[in-house]
């Protein structure tokens, strides 16, 4: 706290002297877009555009990159400094004079200017203390298996492990600070055996390397409860899911342009394909108090971090965000992004299920419900980046807790959307039918949530039931009635039928052991009805 307390010291200075402002500038056009969205795999990766395709999610001039001419024009202006980019927003975040800044509108290709201080557009009268967001109450010890298996059982987590669902297949982003020793920490030698720490990025340094940048390990601690792994000791929520590793938060200081970061890397997540970003910080008060946001602001859409975060969703991506950990605080309420109506924001409680005090808490003039659910996040277990299995609070655990387990719930059922998978998990939560601004809809069941999914991929002709679905070896069809001369068949997406068959039992099991992962057309047909369901063996 005290190197955050001298570094506002330095900064304040320098914004006197040199009157250094932040800004969004929003540019008139792009290049091509028309061909761009003809031609998506010139914009897109692959994975991203099969997400997309397999959810509905439309390609559209929001997944065109920004003109790149443009933004070496805006290099050149004089004392202007670019500092990250959206394409989302078709803006360019930079850095200079207010004088320089405003003199951009008179480039063609700008269309318009929002400062990151309002007073310079509007009057704004914000201030706000100085607030460490990664305090944390740490303690070692000696930990077994058992006390990192409540944060999974408060969730009903087990049951879905047990079915063999862990993540596999499913892709998250994790936006954070550093990631120190991820790649050489044993607790994350699973990760990297099975190939699932896929890449990274530090859009604050500008380099790839993610993992020798030492000056805060909060991304490394905060992946460990999704991911890490120490053979009868630990396990996370979704350890053999698959991560992008994205430095999107400078620890030395705050400034809005780490919101620019951030939404910077939910744009590469969504090119990359990634099915679920996980963000364990909040924004709401900076070093220039003009920056800051009021509690009113916590709107949802007021924000930058905000806006991106929604629209990070309507591309298809489960956005979870903690909630934060001011509920001790003047400040008191959730910050963004987790104030977006579209994000999964988590607060947190303690390991018998009671509200930590510390955790964020939601507001009457907040649009929507926060938190939405919440998860332990009080004496939270995690792998530290010396390898020490320790305990930590705050809100940045439940989170990814959550979100490693939602991981696991979409592997058991891919073909559903975002918004499913979300609602899902709020309509399974312990308090769906009275939720309230601590606990939101309450802990999550994922193992009832897998249940009430399950019922709606159930086959139903009259009394024929068929389960599960995604199937890995057996399909199982349960008759209360034989039906005369039912038979069925399988099909590929094509109309090839690969299998077919009568059915002559109740209860009939039949094999899938040597069908190749993918989707199918399975039938049934009896002398009157007729009825086909998509099949997903995995």
């Amino acid at each position: 706290m005290l190197k955050k307390i001298l570094l506002f010291g330095i900064l304040a200075i320098g914004y006197l002297g040199h009157a250094q402002e932040d800004a969004w500038v929003y540019l008139t056009d792009k290049l091509d877009v028309e061909a761009s969205i003809n031609n998506p795999i010139s914009i897109l990766s692959q994975a991203a555009i099969d997400r997309k395709n397999a959810h509905g999610i439309p390609i559209d001039n929001r997944d065109v990159p920004v003109n790149e001419a443009y933004i070496s024009t805006l290099k050149t202006q004089i004392g202007i400094t670019v500092l990250a980019k959206s394409k989302w927003f078709n803006a360019v975040h930079v850095r200079g004079a207010q004088t320089d800044i405003s003199a951009l509108l008179d480039l063609p290709f700008v269309d318009s200017i929002d400062f990151a201080d309002n007073s310079l557009d509007l009057s704004s009268g914000k201030m706000a203390a100085l607030q460490n967001k990664f305090s944390l109450e740490e303690t070692t010890a000696d930990f077994v298996y058992g006390n990192a298996q409540n944060q999974v059982e408060m969730l009903n987590l087990e049951t879905l492990h047990q079915l063999d669902f862990t993540g596999e297949g499913i892709v998250i982003a994790v936006l954070d600070a550093g990631f120190p020793n991820v790649n050489t920490m044993a607790g994350f030698q699973r990760l990297r055996d099975n190939d699932d720490l896929l890449d990274g990025y530090d859009f604050v340094n500008r380099t790839e390397d993610v993992y020798t940048y030492s000056d805060n390990d909060h991304g490394t601690r905060v992946l460990s409860t999704m991911a890490g792994y120490v053979e009868d000791q630990f396990v996370g929520t979704a350890p053999d899911a698959s991560y992008y590793l994205f430095r999107t938060e400078d620890a030395g200081s705050e400034n809005p342009v780490e919101e620019s970061y951030w939404v910077e890397a939910a744009e590469r997540a969504d090119s990359l394909g990634v099915h679920i970003i996980n963000s364990s910080l909040g924004y709401n008060e900076y070093d220039n108090p003009n920056y800051s946001y009021t509690t009113a602001d916590m709107n949802g859409n007021t924000a930058f971090i905000s806006k991106g975060a929604n629209i990070a969703f309507e591309k298809g991506i489960l956005v979870v965000s903690s909630a934060g950990n001011s509920g001790a605080t003047a400040w008191q309420i959730v910050g963004a992004p987790a104030d977006a109506a579209n994000v999964l924001s988590v607060g947190a409680v303690d390991s018998e299920g009671n509200y930590a005090a510390f955790s964020s808490q939601g507001n009457e003039t907040q649009p929507t419900q926060k938190p939405d659910v919440v998860a332990q996040g009080a004496g939270a277990s995690i792998i530290s980046p010396s390898d020490a299995l320790v305990s930590n609070s705050g809100t940045s655990f439940s989170g990814p807790i959550i979100a490693g387990a939602a991981a696991s719930l979409w592997q058991a059922f891919p073909l559903e959307t975002n918004a499913e998978i979300k609602q899902r998990i709020q309509s399974s939560s312990s308090q769906y039918d009275s939720p309230d601004n601590l606990l939101g809809f309450g802990i999550p069941d994922f193992g009832l949530a897998y249940d009430m999914l399950l019922s709606l991929h159930e086959m139903s002709l009259d009394e024929i039931h068929l389960y599960p679905n995604p199937i890995r070896e057996e399909l199982t069809i349960q008759m209360g009635t034989l039906y005369e001369e039912t038979t069925y068949s399988l099909c590929n997406l094509q109309g090839k039928e690969l299998q077919s068959g009568t059915l002559t039992k109740s209860v009939e099991d039949i094999s899938f052991s040597g069908l190749a992962q993918g989707m199918y057309v399975f039938s049934l047909k009896t002398k009157t009805q007729i009825k086909s369901v998509k099949l997903i063996k995995l």
